[in-house]
């Protein structure tokens, strides 16, 4: 047993000797006549302990480069020409196996330790599979004046301080999808591969770099080369295409899109110009829609098959976005008509309505914002005559709720609950259809309730926790149409703040109170006026009333005066 434990024990440190394993770095160092700084170079990439190979690739050198790179430590291949930066790198690649490889220029005369630990240490700890330098030079003209302008145009999710950089560093799995340009072109060239292929790559800060500036002669090749690499990869990557072919695809399409947007409105809202008018807009607007939205879904389609599209959704939305907000604002509008629309013998009726903003101003009501309506008329369910099925919303704005009595001419009609499933659906009878003037089929917007409504006598019950379950308290008042200024009421019963309710006073009015059926004080519209405090007594309850007649409010419901109903009622056991 003793000896099956122990391999158990040997089993999992392998395991762990396995998955501590460090990856192996190998640095590379490209030169070209740098016989001044690169054994400097060299010593001081080998005091890193976790380097394991350093490697100088000769481009041709004419000086004492190879002598001193060899004296200092390093492993030496050479070219028997100058290649270029970007073939000396190549090279330098090619012959290592390390799985991370950092690449140093040869003449930095103040490189560290510390700025190779930077390039290289986010590699290390899984942070990023690239790297890529910054930092503080007096040059980067070619940067400035070439790179980041057609950076800009070209790619512009691609937002690196300094896009050309020279010393870079990468996992060996992700240097393999690079394709190495043989001259300066190098270094954007891995930046842009490493966009289009989902590569993750971090600019990081090394400070402060000395090295030889750049004559114009070589500036100027070297600007020639950059921009030949940032057209090649726009060109091989389709972004020459998104910006021309595509970008006139989608200002056409969008031309469509507003053409029959323009076409609708001119239908529906713009009375002076023709029927046929309008149409013949949407219809071309349909036909240009049609057309550039195929070719456009097939040229993206294309640009996405060439392995970019990691990188390149940035620069869709881009392009894509006001095509993507024409069209949905065309799909609201459809919908709008759509839901709007009803048919009747062979007529089509579009009554588009609105959502009807709704913003409340009293604390005691529940919501601060809400959307309402429109609701749809409909016939009354059997052996329901004597009910109306109102949407809960609809209530809110009528400042009703289920159970109140709602007068129509001389009958008195109940409130019911809405059915599931049909939320904004208004289930009227028949006798009170044609009180109100409606049909089954009408879409009523919910501003419109109130005139449809109007003069309707509410009966409308109080709720309150500081309510007995023997004592019932009623409201009573009538719908407007028109608004007049609202009052709020402060209801208390036995020293308990039962309610406050809103609604407009009449000035020439006299209002009653009962309990049971039986009045039990009045008061008129001086006492409202002058916000006065009253109290009524029935038995042994006492009844306060006081007022708020300052708001800057206005309402739709109009108190009952005594020659109709009592304001309040009371019934209580």
């Amino acid at each position: 047993m003793s000896w099956f434990i122990v391999l158990i024990a040997f089993l999992l440190a392998s395991i762990k000797t396995t998955n501590n394993k460090n990856p192996s770095v190998s640095v590379v160092i490209p030169a070209y006549n740098e016989e001044k700084t690169v054994a400097k170079i060299v010593t001081v990439i080998k005091k890193i302990d976790y380097v394991n190979e350093i490697l100088v690739v000769d481009d041709g050198s004419t000086d004492n480069t190879v002598k001193e790179a060899i004296s200092a430590g390093s492993k030496v291949i050479s070219h028997k020409s100058n290649l270029g930066k970007g073939a000396a790198i190549k090279t330098g690649f090619k012959n290592t196996k390390s799985d991370i490889v950092a690449f140093i220029d040869a003449d930095i005369s103040n490189l560290t330790s510390k700025k190779v630990d930077n390039i290289i240490k986010p590699i290390l700890e899984g942070k990023t599979d690239i790297t890529k330098t910054k930092f503080a030079r007096e040059s980067g003209r070619v940067t400035e004046l070439t790179a980041k302008p057609l950076l800009k145009f070209f790619f512009p999710e691609i937002v690196f301080e300094q896009p050309l950089s020279g010393q870079f560093a990468g996992k060996r799995t992700a240097l393999n999808k690079i394709k190495f340009e043989k001259d300066y072109g190098v270094d954007v060239g891995i930046v842009l591969d490493a966009d289009i292929h989902g590569i993750r790559i971090q600019e990081v800060d090394i400070g402060n770099i000395k090295h030889d500036m750049s004559p114009l002669s070589d500036l100027n090749k070297m600007a020639n080369e950059v921009v030949r690499t940032i057209i090649n990869r726009a060109v091989e990557y389709g972004r020459v295409t998104m910006m021309d072919t595509l970008g006139n695809y989608i200002r056409m399409a969008i031309m469509g899109l507003s053409l029959i947007i323009l076409g609708l409105f001119t239908i529906f809202f713009v009375q002076p110009i023709p029927l046929f008018l309008g149409s013949i807009i949407a219809v071309i607007g349909v036909i240009l829609t049609i057309y550039y939205v195929i070719k456009l879904v097939s040229k993206s389609f294309n640009i996405l098959k060439k392995g970019s599209r990691g990188s390149i959704l940035k620069s869709f939305l881009k392009m894509h976005f006001p095509f993507l907000v024409c069209g949905l604002i065309l799909i609201l509008m459809l919908t709008t008509f759509m839901s709007a629309t009803t048919i009747n013998d062979g007529v089509i009726s579009v009554e588009p309505t609105s959502r009807n903003l709704i913003i409340f101003s009293h604390p005691d009501q529940q919501q601060t914002i809400s959307v309402r309506g429109p609701y749809t008329v409909d016939s009354a369910i059997e052996n329901e005559t004597n009910f109306l099925r109102i949407p809960q919303d609809a209530l809110t704005t009528m400042q009703m709720d289920i159970g109140d009595t709602i007068e129509l001419g001389d009958t008195t009609y109940s409130v019911n609950e809405t059915r599931p499933g049909e939320a904004n659906t208004l289930r009227i009878p028949s006798d009170a259809r044609r009180y109100l003037d409606v049909s089954s089929g009408d879409v009523i917007s919910n501003s419109r309730l109130n005139r449809i409504f109007d003069s309707s006598i509410i009966s409308h019950t109080i709720n309150s926790s500081n309510l007995n379950n023997s004592t019932v308290l009623k409201e009573n008042f009538q719908i407007f149409d028109h608004k007049s200024n609202e009052t709020e009421v402060n209801i208390t019963l036995n020293g308990k703040h039962i309610k406050t309710i809103s609604g407009s006073f009449k000035n020439d009015s006299q209002y009653t109170l009962s309990d049971n059926g039986n009045i039990i004080g009045k008061f008129n519209g001086n006492n409202i006026k002058n916000n006065e405090t009253l109290k009524f007594y029935s038995g042994d309850n006492v009844i306060e009333l006081s007022f708020n007649d300052s708001m800057n409010e206005t309402t739709s419901s109009q108190f009952l005066s005594s020659n109709k109903n009592s304001f309040i009622e009371f019934y209580t056991n």
